[in-house]
């Protein structure tokens, strides 16, 4: 999984996405997802296992989540509900928002 990081006015921004996602657009009837080199890769974004992955969830205010591997990474942490995850084509997408 990639994985990263960037400090933002709001607090910590993280954005998680399965290698494979990187790059590719999906839809769902109207609404598309894409998961760009600019939000999900980049110099500053790292390959990390499960474990680096909950951590820096756990450190995020705001998470976005791409693919089928993270997304279930995130769901058996208990950070994401499996009722709120989204469907795309053939991966799937969640956001988490610590209040």
């Amino acid at each position: 999984m990639l994985l990263r990081e960037r400090e933002t006015p709001k607090g910590t921004l993280v954005s998680v996405c399965d290698p494979d996602c990187l790059g590719e657009t999906y839809e769902d009837g109207p609404v598309t997802l894409t998961v760009s080199e600019e939000f999900y890769g980049g110099d500053d974004a790292v390959e990390a296992d499960a474990e680096t992955v909950v951590a820096g969830l756990h450190r995020a205010q705001v998470a976005n989540i791409v693919g089928t591997e993270s997304v279930a990474v995130a769901v058996e942490a208990g950070l994401v509900d499996e009722e709120t995850v989204l469907e795309f084509d053939e991966t799937r997408h969640a956001q988490l928002l610590w209040l």
